[in-house]
Order: C-alpha cells, then structure tokens, then sequence
C-alpha cells in the first residue's frame, strides 16, 4: 500500500490543521558564522508529530512515537524557529510473520 503526501497548504505552516500528521524542519541555534559569505550557519533537525495547536506563536506538536523508544509527548515550537513544516502519511504499518 501506498500513500500520497499531501500538498503543503497555500498558507504555509500557518495553513496546518490541527490532527495532521506533519515533519517539521526546525533551526537550531547557530553553529557559528560561514566564511564563505560572513553570515550565520545554522543547524537543522526534523520534527515528525501530530498538530495540536497552531498559532502566530509557532506549533504544539505531539510527537510521533516510536515504538521501543518512549512514550509520544508535546512539544511547542516556537514561529522563528520553523524553517518548514509539511503534511505526511501515517506511519507504515508493520506486518509481522515470515517474509512471502
């Protein structure tokens, strides 16, 4: 089986409804300035849950679990630090017993 991701809405992340399963694209602090062109590395994580609350101040997100790693929690993440956040599929279900 198979699953289309959804298209980002119109209005970006600000466009996301609360339930969607999304990946978020967070900035982290700054790494340190690039040499290259004088302005700031930053680092970057992902951020994969379900949205609980989306406002002008950023996302609350419960977070996907994962089995064997822990129970899912909330986590805000505030509007300056989202680079992008995008609608995915449900998570792949995954079938146990002998290979075919």
């Amino acid at each position: 089986m198979t699953f289309a991701t959804p298209p980002v809405p119109a209005g970006g992340w600000r466009a996301l409804r609360p339930g969607t399963r999304v990946v978020v694209r967070l900035r982290l602090a700054p790494a340190g300035p690039v040499v290259s062109n004088g302005g700031t590395a930053y680092r970057w994580t992902d951020l994969i849950g379900f949205i609980v609350e989306v406002s002008d101040a950023g996302l609350r997100l419960r977070t996907d679990p994962v089995p064997g790693r822990g129970e899912p929690r909330e986590v805000s993440v505030a509007a300056a630090d989202i680079e992008t956040a995008k609608p995915i599929p449900p998570r792949p279900v995954r079938r146990s017993g002998p290979p075919r």
